[in-house]
């Protein structure tokens, strides 16, 4: 991307930081976080509300200088909601084009189909118990391929239930990861895991790592 078309796109940016990536497949992988500002949804679990407003804007090519100064090859583009600002499509083909590998964390209520073809989307689907189940687009399943990955938080036995029913329904299972996360505080880990056991479902279990080294500290 040339250097006029660098100024041109501008995003409002809450942070950006290096860490080691908590969430998805990439879990313990050093990274560059690249975090929006801004989120129509309103999950009561969320724990970025920090992100909902404020921020400072940046030029394109001015975050880019920034990544490329951390020296690290991954980078995760997340919010907040990424895809509510139109220049978060150009930011994640410019990583990419930079030699980045590159990952998007999306609520999955927006279309995830013109996201850059080189990107991993970390797409999430809302279950009940998010407030936020109205907001899942589900023609977005349709755009899911092998290097992407469903993540689903689950806050009880009921959210469970809806998962397990979805990730039948929509065959979720074969088209990419699916990942299956408690809320912190509201759900008992080691309940989940066994759930997940005793129906053989076909996901893979997580924590957030991050939350385990350093509890809700932003930054990190």
């Amino acid at each position: 991307m040339g250097n006029t078309a660098g100024r041109a796109v501008r995003l409002r940016l809450t942070e950006i930081f290096a860490s080691v990536q908590g969430e998805s497949t990439r879990v313990g992988l050093p990274t560059v976080f690249v975090r929006l500002t801004g989120c129509p949804l309103r999950c009561v679990w969320c724990d970025t509300e920090y992100a909902f407003a404020g921020g400072q804007t940046h030029a394109l090519d001015e975050i880019l200088r920034t990544v490329a100064g951390f020296g690290l090859h991954n980078v995760c583009v997340t919010g907040g909601e990424p895809l509510a600002q139109k220049g978060c499509l150009a930011l994640l083909e410019a990583l990419c084009d930079a030699g980045h590998a590159v990952s998007l964390e999306t609520s999955g209520a927006l279309d995830i189909g013109p996201v850059d073809a080189r990107v991993a989307r970390i797409m999430d689907l809302k279950a009940p118990g998010s407030g936020e189940e109205a907001k899942n687009r589900w023609e977005n399943i349709d755009h899911l391929r092998a290097g992407d990955e469903v993540k689903i938080v689950l806050a009880d036995e009921a959210d469970y239930t809806w998962a397990r029913e979805r990730i039948a329904t929509h065959r979720l299972a074969e088209r990419c990861e699916v990942l299956l996360s408690p809320v912190a505080g509201q759900l008992d880990p080691a309940q989940l895991a066994e759930w997940i056991v005793r129906d053989r479902l076909p996901v893979r279990f997580q924590l957030q790592l991050h939350k385990v080294l350093w509890a809700d500290a932003r930054g990190k």
